[in-house]
């Protein structure tokens, strides 16, 4: 694969660390499902690779009601997910419970908004929208819930919500989704090792850190 050049990109020294770019979505069920893995994965690879998190805006903004169809076959990924990544665990109340809309931008702002308070807030931010999503029965589409999560993790809510709704906050989206298309990476998550304008994608297994991280290592050797 040829990594099209961006601004992010153009930093990249053949003679550093390799970038690893994974390519998400706060509110994407299989990203859920594969971040005890990723966990273990970071850790696995840390000092090998530069770990780059990139939000990829899985569904734009949108005020309408998920459709009734939509609703059905997001609840069929959940029981697939559920049957082929064990420990996995769906509250199916949140169909009854929230008013489900297929948008998922302002859980991404919402990411960037935690960053603004420092970078150490994105793991805990994805973490929070996730349990709050898929294990709370929360409806991380609606600003006042993401402010309420803010406030839940120790962040500044009222700094939080305004940088929310601000401007700065969707260029930065919008330029981070546009990093996401560049890379080409294939559905939500997606692993690609970057070094200097060589890119490579990466196969992610979501029960099996170990051999996750021995591709990337494998990746690493192919680049390098």
């Amino acid at each position: 694969m040829e990594v099209r050049a961006s601004e992010p990109l153009d930093r990249v020294n053949a003679r550093e660390m390799p970038n690893l770019y994974y390519i998400h979505d706060p509110m994407c069920s299989w990203c859920y499902a594969f971040a005890p893995v990723w966990k273990h994965v970071r850790e696995a690879v840390a000092g090998r690779v530069t770990v780059k998190t990139v939000l990829g805006g899985l569904a734009p903004d949108s005020n309408e009601p998920m459709p009734e169809k939509t609703q059905r076959y997001v609840r069929r990924v959940w029981r697939r997910i559920e049957s082929v990544v064990p420990g996995t665990v769906f509250n199916y109340e949140f169909w009854e419970r929230c008013e489900p809309r297929r948008s998922t931008y302002p859980a991404c702002r919402a990411v960037i908004a935690a960053r603004d308070q420092g970078l150490e807030h994105e793991k805990a931010m994805i973490a929070a929208i996730q349990h709050a999503y898929y294990r709370e029965a929360r409806n991380p589409s609606l600003p006042d819930t993401l402010t309420e999560i803010a406030g839940e993790i120790g962040l500044d809510a009222p700094r939080f919500a305004n940088y929310l709704a601000s401007d700065v906050c969707e260029q930065t989206l919008q330029k981070e989704i546009g990093l996401a298309r560049s890379l080409d990476g294939r559905g939500f998550p997606s692993l690609v090792l970057v070094s200097g304008q060589a890119g490579k994608q990466l196969h992610h297994d979501y029960n099996d850190a170990d051999l996750t991280a021995q591709r990337i290592d494998e990746g690493i050797a192919a680049l390098t």
